[in-house]
């Protein structure tokens, strides 16, 4: 158990800084309406992410338990980790600036009830987001061995510390945000590509050479 929320921490961390329209949202609300709203606002992204995680899950389970033993499985996870990435990056060429107030007028009245629904939102038309939790679970059910309790833990641990992570980021808002310069912003958002395809081709090379996978784990028991 300790060790499947010890996995989901880095998970969580990875994805609360994940640069998209509600990176931005976020921070702006926090700056404009303060922590109530922005963790409000925050909780319905996080609410979207767990209806996606539940819509991944149910669609994958059949698929999941029929290949995963089968290494075919790691590389499946990782082409569509590589593919997230390598679309996300392509795409920054195009992007010369984020306006964030295209996505968001600005709301007067702290409208908390407005604020949840508009992170639900957000976060729900991204069908991308479907997909990388997808990939997520592709990718880690065969470790948890696709046990209920294991992966609930794990993903309990995911959400956790994405919401524990966005406290931190919306009481440093102010000093985020004087950072986020155009320049900045897609630094970062391709420093997030490449991590992505680096990791999706980590997997595919861990479904491409099982036995050399195999070979390392004995050796380091030994």
């Amino acid at each position: 158990m300790i060790n499947d929320i010890l996995s989901g921490i880095p998970w969580g961390i990875f994805l609360s800084f994940m640069i998209g329209p509600v990176f931005f949202i976020l921070l702006e609300t926090s700056i404009i309406k303060g922590f109530r709203a922005a963790l409000v606002f925050d909780l319905g992204v996080v609410l979207g992410d767990i209806v996606f995680i539940f819509i991944a899950y149910l669609g994958s389970y059949r698929l999941i338990t029929s290949i995963k033993d089968n290494s075919a499985l790691f590389m499946f996870g990782g082409i569509l980790m590589l593919a997230y990435g390598v679309i996300s990056y392509i795409g920054l060429h195009k992007q010369k600036k984020v306006d964030t107030h295209k996505i968001d007028n600005e709301i007067i009245r702290k409208d908390y009830l407005g604020l949840f629904i508009k992170g639900f939102f957000l976060n729900i038309i991204n069908i991308g987001v479907l997909g990388f939790w997808l990939a997520v679970i592709i990718s880690v059910g065969p470790k948890l061995e696709m046990q209920n309790t294991r992966m609930f833990t794990f993903f309990t641990s995911v959400i956790v510390t994405y919401v524990l992570v966005d406290c931190i980021k919306i009481l440093l808002a102010k000093q985020l945000k004087n950072k986020m310069t155009p320049v900045n912003i897609l630094k970062i958002k391709k420093g997030i590509s490449i991590v992505l395809m680096i990791f999706g081709i980590a997997l595919i090379i861990q479904g491409w050479f099982p036995e050399v996978k195999k070979d390392v784990i004995e050796r380091i028991d030994k």
